[in-house]
């Protein structure tokens, strides 16, 4: 069985019983709705006792379980640039902020980047009289770039210098 395979069986199961996220996300535990998830979709990995939980209730055999357990492949679920409209709009949002996001986190910062690994990011409800909002938030842990090479008193990271 491909991962993909078990993507497509965990979602028929879904389907069938008429499962909110909410309540697959509740049962499974563990880790952020996004992340739980994300890892049903294939794109991370649950713990053994995530692993566990999800096999109780979708019904799975053990080399299935141990499958929700591996280290997927990340980022292969969607062709790039996007066709989702949702997902070519999140897209659409980093190139067009992006470079001026880059900036002012580097001008905050320092020479690095935000973390994807070490990261945390919710989605919530916000309520506007003029139609309801989707308000994302991402937090990711600054990862200052390595001067390799650099001797002597030569700053070895990309913090920001004072």
């Amino acid at each position: 069985m491909k991962r993909s395979d078990l993507t497509e069986k965990l979602l028929d199961i879904k389907r069938e019983n008429g499962w909110t996220w909410k309540k697959i996300c509740e049962e499974i535990g563990g880790m952020s709705p996004v992340l739980v998830v994300g890892a049903i979709l294939g794109q991370h990995k649950m713990t053994k006792p995530m692993a566990a939980n999800a096999a109780k209730l979708f019904g799975l055999s053990k080399i299935e379980e141990t499958m929700l357990n591996e280290v997927p492949m990340r980022g292969t679920a969607t062709p790039m640039p996007p066709t989702d409209p949702l997902i070519y709009r999140l897209y659409e949002l980093v190139l067009v902020n992006g470079p001026a996001m880059k900036l002012l986190i580097e001008e905050e910062f320092g020479d690095g980047i935000m973390s994807a690994i070490d990261f945390d990011m919710t989605i919530d409800r916000q309520a506007d009289p003029k139609g309801d909002r989707v308000k994302l938030g991402m937090t990711g842990k600054f990862l200052p770039f390595k001067y390799y090479g650099a001797k002597g008193n030569e700053q070895l990271l990309g913090y920001k210098e004072e």
